[in-house]
C-alpha cells in the first residue's frame, strides 16, 4: 500500500493554517478535482485524498490526534466506513460544514445534484430568417412579404393536446414535477440524479383524451405568407422581431419569434455612415474657382447648393437635415458632398487661348507650386 500523504500537504496549508485557511484551500481543491469536473483517471483519488484531509484537520479533536500521531490514530478501529477514514464515504450533498451545492453552483447550478427538463408550459426557441432590399427601399421603409412554414399552436386545445381541459391530469408517476430523483452508490458515496419521467415526458401531466381535433399533437403545420413593415431607416445587419413565428412552444408553452435580418444592397453613388449620406460630386476647376450653384441628388430629392467661390478639391460640404431618419428618434442625419475637382482632358483653341492669358498674368508669388517650392526642405 503506498504511503500516505501529510494531510497538510494535501491541502497545501501550514501547520498553523487556521479553520478558514484549511476551507478556502479544501474548496479551491476540491473543484479542481471533482470527478464530475476533472476526467483525469488520478482525480478521483486525489478528490477522495482531499475530502480526507478536510475531515481531519476541519474537526479540532482528529486534528488535535492527529498532529500527535500522524494517521497511525485512525488506523486501527477509527474508521466507520469503506469510502474514507473518518467515516462513511462522502454524498455529493454536502461534506462536513462545507456544502458542495455552493461550491459547484457555478459548474451545475447546485451540487451533482443534475436538475431534469424544466416542467410546464415554456417557449419555443425564436428563429432567425434574411430578406434583402434596396438602399432606397432602406432608407424610405416598405412592406415586404416572407413565406414561412412554422407550427402553429391548436385553436381548440391550446396546445396541450387534450380534448378538454378536463382530460389533462396529474402525473401520479412524478406528481406533476415532470421529474424523478434517482439514486445511484458509487465509489464516491451516493449520487442522485433527475430524470424526466418517461410516463408524461417531462411535462407533469398526462392526457386521458387526446384532442380531436390536432390527434393530441397540440399544433398544426401551417405555411403562411407574412407581412412585414420594414421601418424607414433601417440599416444593413439590423433584425424585425415578428412574435410568435418562430420554433414551437413545449408543453403547451407559446411559439418563439421570428427575426427578419435585413440586408441592403449598396448603392452605386450615395454612401451610408450612420445616419448621414455621402456623395461625391465632380466640379470643374473653374465652377470650384469662380463659385456657382447646382442641383444636388439626395436621398429625398434634389436640393440646390450654392458651391462657394475658391472651393479647394475634396473639400466636404454639408447639407444638413438630408440624411437617413434615424429608427428611434425620428430625427435625421446630414448629407455631405464631396468635391472632386476634374480638370478638362481636350481644350478647343479659344479655350486653351484663354488659359494662357490667365497662367501669363499670374505672377510667380501667387503660384501654388512657387509658394510650396519656396517653404520646402530636403
Amino acid at each position: 500500500m503506498a504511503e500516505k500523504r501529510d494531510f497538510y500537504d494535501v491541502l497545501g496549508v501550514s501547520k498553523s493554517a487556521t479553520k478558514d485557511e484549511i476551507k478556502s484551500a479544501y474548496r479551491k481543491l476540491a473543484k479542481k478535482y471533482h470527478p464530475d469536473i476533472n476526467h483525469d483517471p488520478d482525480a478521483p483519488e486525489k478528490f477522495k485524498e482531499v475530502q480526507a484531509a478536510y475531515d481531519c484537520l476541519s474537526d479540532d479533536q482528529k486534528r488535535s490526534a492527529y498532529d500527535q500521531f500522524g494517521h497511525a490514530a485512525f488506523e486501527q478501529g477509527g474508521s466507520t466506513g469503506g469510502a474514507g477514514p473518518f467515516g462513511s464515504g462522502f454524498s455529493s450533498q454536502g461534506f462536513g460544514d462545507v456544502d458542495l451545492n455552493d461550491i459547484f453552483s457555478s459548474f451545475f447550478g447546485g451540487g451533482s445534484q443534475r436538475s431534469a427538463s424544466q416542467t410546464g408550459p415554456m417557449k419555443g426557441q425564436d428563429n432567425l430568417t434574411r430578406y434583402r432590399i434596396s438602399f432606397m427601399d432602406a432608407i424610405r421603409g416598405k412592406k415586404i412579404t416572407i413565406p414561412v412554414t412554422y407550427d402553429e399552436p391548436c385553436e381548440h386545445c391550446g396546445g396541450t393536446g387534450a380534448d378538454s381541459p378536463s382530460d389533462m391530469q396529474t402525473c401520479p408517476y412524478c406528481g406533476g414535477r415532470g421529474y424523478v430523483t434517482r439514486e445511484q452508490r458509487t465509489i464516491f458515496g451516493t449520487m442522485q440524479s433527475r430524470v424526466s419521467c418517461s410516463h408524461c415526458g417531462g411535462s407533469g401531466k398526462i392526457v386521458k383524451k387526446t384532442c380531436s381535433v390536432c390527434g393530441g399533437k397540440g399544433y398544426s403545420r401551417v405555411r403562411k405568407d407574412l407581412t412585414v413593415n420594414v421601418p424607414a431607416g433601417i440599416n444593413n445587419g439590423q433584425q424585425i422581431r415578428v412574435s410568435g413565428k418562430g420554433g414551437r412552444g413545449i408543453n403547451g408553452g407559446p411559439n418563439g419569434d421570428l427575426y427578419v435580418e435585413i440586408i441592403v444592397d449598396p448603392h452605386p453613388d450615395f454612401r451610408r455612415e450612420g445616419n448621414d449620406i455621402h456623395l461625391d460630386i465632380p466640379l470643374s476647376f473653374v465652377d470650384c474657382a469662380l463659385g456657382c450653384t447646382i442641383d444636388v441628388p439626395t436621398v429625398y430629392g434634389e436640393v440646390s447648393v450654392k458651391i462657394p467661390e475658391g472651393t479647394q478639391p475634396n473639400e466636404i460640404l454639408k447639407i444638413r437635415d438630408r440624411g437617413v431618419q434615424d429608427l428611434r428618434t425620428k430625427k435625421p442625419g446630414d448629407e455631405f458632398i464631396h468635391i472632386k475637382v476634374t480638370t478638362p482632358t481636350k481644350l478647343s483653341k479659344a479655350q486653351r487661348a484663354l488659359l494662357e492669358e490667365f497662367r501669363s498674368q499670374t505672377s510667380k508669388n501667387d503660384s501654388s507650386y512657387e509658394k510650396w517650392k519656396a517653404k520646402f526642405k530636403a
